[in-house]
């Protein structure tokens, strides 16, 4: 019978990526993707182009509430970010808030 201590193990050994920390590099084009390719054509339109613009800029923190917020469904998220729905508190963040101020189409200047 396989220790499955062992086994875990033999595994790492042969595969030393699995269990190895991620890169800054890594994480911003995971998240980069995630927030590009969600499903639903309006929330990839969004989030990935709010990716595009602030995913370098944002903190450690900022970055982990983007991946949470990222894990929540599209319509969600789509609605929160366009005030149809309340926004839960646990996902008041500032990157929420970033993302509620966030001009998707960039705005003629008429002056």
């Amino acid at each position: 019978m396989v220790d499955p201590e062992q086994a875990r193990h033999d595994i790492r050994r042969r595969a030393p990526y699995i269990g190895a920390p991620m890169t800054d590099d890594i994480r911003l084009k995971r998240l980069s993707y995630r927030a590009h390719h969600r499903g639903f054509k309006e929330a990839d339109l969004l989030l990935g182009a709010f990716a595009d613009a602030h995913l370098a800029e944002l903190s450690a923190a900022d970055l982990t509430d983007f991946e949470t917020l990222l894990q929540e469904q599209d319509q969600d998220i789509y609605d929160w970010v366009l005030g149809r729905t309340p926004t839960p508190p646990e996902f008041e963040t500032p990157v929420m808030a970033r993302l509620k101020a966030f001009e998707f189409f960039p705005r003629a200047n008429w002056t």
